[in-house]
């Protein structure tokens, strides 16, 4: 596995995070851990279809699924790489947000659908069809840590990614539920532990989406970067020498790495002359104590500022 590092916010620009994992190989192993999925998915098809067993067809589905998400995030993340052009004059870095998007929403709709089942068999228990259903849950059991070892080490870097693997976790989750369930009826004829399982999951499966899927739709809405203080943003720049007051803020996240600031800086009456080089210390400044590389800073001289201008927005 590739060895990990923690980033802080002084690496390089600020926005430059350097991955342990290039961007080439990331690719290969998503690449494989969709293979691996869709091959998995192809033969528990025919298996339940030679066998008649409706388990191993629901189970098929539910690794499509899994290799669904994981497509989304491979084409997202070579979407992302493109450079901006006149269409995305922003690049397209945010291509993999919207696929995190995408894969929690599914998620969470599998999630709630899991739960609805799992209810619904509390008053109608089915019966488990024997250890064949077991064998085959072990099997794509199986696949899925195979997956989530592929995508482990990028998960921690991307939002898209880190979707993605989630959707292999719950996956995984459900194959272990399938064996304890399944291993339990069989031999002790507890019927209830499937639905009581099969509810645990789904109750996992929707905690961890609403809890990442917030983070998600902030960048979405272009807001500030939760571990920075907007105002104490603000405050950094108005220490600066020569700056009067500042307005029209706009602090917000390209995508889930760099934050860029946007806003007006009114200029001390007299200090006009020295406009661009208290600019120049505004940014240094930014840099230094918020990692903020991005942005930009529009002069005002203070004879000729915006009157009654808004602090955030215009």
């Amino acid at each position: 596995m590739a060895h990990q590092h923690e980033h802080g916010h002084g690496s390089g620009h600020g926005h430059h995070h350097h991955h342990h994992v290039d961007p080439e190989a990331g690719d290969a192993r998503v690449a494989w851990a969709v293979a691996v999925n869709l091959a998995l998915t192809v033969a528990q098809v025919i298996g339940g279809v030679f066998s008649g067993s409706l388990a191993l067809i629901a189970d098929a589905l539910h690794n499509l699924s899994d290799a669904m998400a994981l497509i989304i995030a491979f084409a997202a993340r070579k979407i992302a790489r493109r450079p901006a052009d006149a269409a995305m004059t922003f690049g397209y870095g945010r291509a993999e947000v919207v696929a995190a998007l995408v894969n929690y929403t599914t998620l969470i709709v599998l999630g709630l659908v899991l739960a609805y089942e799992a209810v619904m068999r509390f008053f109608a228990p089915e019966p488990v069809a024997g250890w064949m259903v077991v064998i085959v849950a072990a099997i794509a059991l199986a696949i899925d840590l195979v997956t989530a070892a592929l995508t482990y080490a990028m998960s921690k870097d991307s939002v898209n990614i880190r979707a993605a693997f989630l959707h292999n976790i719950a996956d995984a989750l459900g194959s272990v539920a399938v064996i304890v369930a399944g291993t339990v009826v069989i031999l002790f004829d507890w019927w209830m532990v499937d639905p009581l399982v099969t509810l645990g999951i789904a109750g996992y499966m929707l905690w961890m989406s609403f809890a990442e899927i917030g983070g998600v739709i902030r960048i979405l809405m272009l807001g500030s970067p939760p571990e920075l203080d907007t105002d104490r943003v603000l405050d950094t720049v108005r220490a600066t020498e020569g700056v009067a007051s500042v307005h029209h803020a706009h602090l917000w996240l390209m995508d889930e790495k760099g934050a860029s600031l946007d806003l007006h800086v009114v200029i001390e009456d007299g200090a006009w002359g020295r406009a661009d080089a208290i600019k120049q210390a505004v940014r240094d400044r930014l840099r230094a104590a918020h990692g903020i590389g991005h942005g930009m800073i529009e002069t005002e001289c203070a004879r000729h500022a915006c009157e009654g201008a808004r602090l955030y927005g215009h």
